[in-house]
């Protein structure tokens, strides 16, 4: 039963790092597209399942809660200020994506500010929240020692910004593969500079951790089947970059899933049996039998399932790509204003008309 909820929750976090992180990821590129048709058309690309897939962030917490509830507490009492500031960050962007398309000109302005805002934020607060795992703890027993701002150091930072360039990249990935015209383009363009830069990232996370000589690193040469999955994301790079070439739009998105998923396999994989690293093990932060099997004939047997259905079921039906129809919110509010305008000009004219 200990090792269905590891799984379950390796799954959950998987699946929120890769699909809220390219519709984070479409927030990041959202200030940069080169039109308000293209923006529209990076909105409705997402709109069908950017709350869906924040789904799988609050799957992932209470499986902690429930399952792990040891590592719940520690984790909350040391990261409690990043995580109030990555939930107001999502509440924020969620609220001005839906009220953006709504608003005047001034105020929607406004609104893109908190949706960007709010899409930077998150991404870069979650990989703080990893650089911090990397490092360790300061941990007494079971205990968090540690200050408020323990996570502030340089190699958290630098994950940080690691993880909003790779939602950039991979939502680069996504628009390519669901949208068409000047949006596609966008995407296309904007790739290779979001690699570079990721592969900049990776060269300088490196040196850091080296200087931190840290003991993740260690586990490397005692697991040297770990380095397939770095040749996995490896190969799925070359596949990405063939598929710009070529421009295979629809090749692009599964490589950057595999970057992804090779990554975070590479990093859970360094750290079993760890769950707080080198510090607290698998087992002894689990609830206790009785409670894991209680949790799994309820969560795990119906809530967990259909929430994979919901998932595939909504990404299946919104498969294709997004068009002028398609984009998200319809009208802007002053072409509403203007339409309705000329529709009361052209009825005042008719009326004369008839009058004469």
């Amino acid at each position: 039963m200990l090792e269905f909820w590891v799984g379950a929750l390796a799954l959950s976090l998987l699946l929120y790092v890769l699909l809220d992180g390219f519709d984070l990821g479409v927030g990041m590129l959202f200030p940069f597209a080169p039109d308000e048709r293209s923006r529209r058309h990076l909105l409705a690309s997402i709109s069908p399942v950017w709350d869906g897939n924040e789904t799988w962030l609050v799957v992932a917490a209470t499986i902690l809660f429930g399952a792990f509830p040891l590592i719940y507490s520690i984790a909350v009492s040391a990261f409690y200020l990043p995580v109030i500031l990555m939930l107001l960050s999502l509440i924020l962007r969620g609220v001005a994506f839906e009220f953006r398309y709504k608003a005047k000109p001034f105020m929607r302005r406004v609104w893109d500010m908190g949706f960007v805002g709010g899409s930077f934020v998150a991404p870069f607060v979650q990989g703080t929240l990893v650089g911090s795992f990397v490092v360790g703890l300061p941990i007494d027993g079971v205990h968090f020692v540690g200050g408020p701002f323990f996570w502030l150091h340089p190699l958290a930072l630098a994950c940080g910004v690691g993880m909003c360039i790779g939602n950039a990249m991979i939502a680069a990935c996504w628009i390519i593969g669901k949208t068409t015209g000047d949006a596609r383009a966008f995407g296309y363009r904007v790739l290779p500079g979001l690699a570079v830069a990721l592969i900049i990232f990776l060269i300088l996370a490196l040196t850091i951790s080296m200087s931190y000589k840290l003991q993740v690193l260690e586990r490397w040469s005692q697991r040297p089947a770990l380095m397939l999955l770095p040749v996995a994301a490896l190969l799925a790079a070359v596949g990405m970059a063939w598929g710009w070439k070529t421009q295979r739009d629809h090749w692009m998105f599964p490589c950057g899933a595999v970057i992804f998923a090779a990554a975070f396999g590479t990093l859970a994989g360094s750290f079993l049996p760890y769950m707080v690293p080198f510090t607290i093990t698998i087992e002894q932060a689990a609830s206790p039998s009785s409670s894991l099997e209680f949790m799994f004939w309820g969560a795990g047997l119906i809530v967990m399932p259909l929430t994979l259905l919901y998932t595939a079921t909504v990404y299946f039906i919104f498969r294709g790509r997004v068009t002028d129809a398609d984009g998200y919110g319809g009208e802007d509010a002053e072409d509403v204003q203007l339409t309705a305008n000329s529709s009361t000009g052209a009825s005042a004219v008719a009326d004369e008309a008839r009058r004469g």
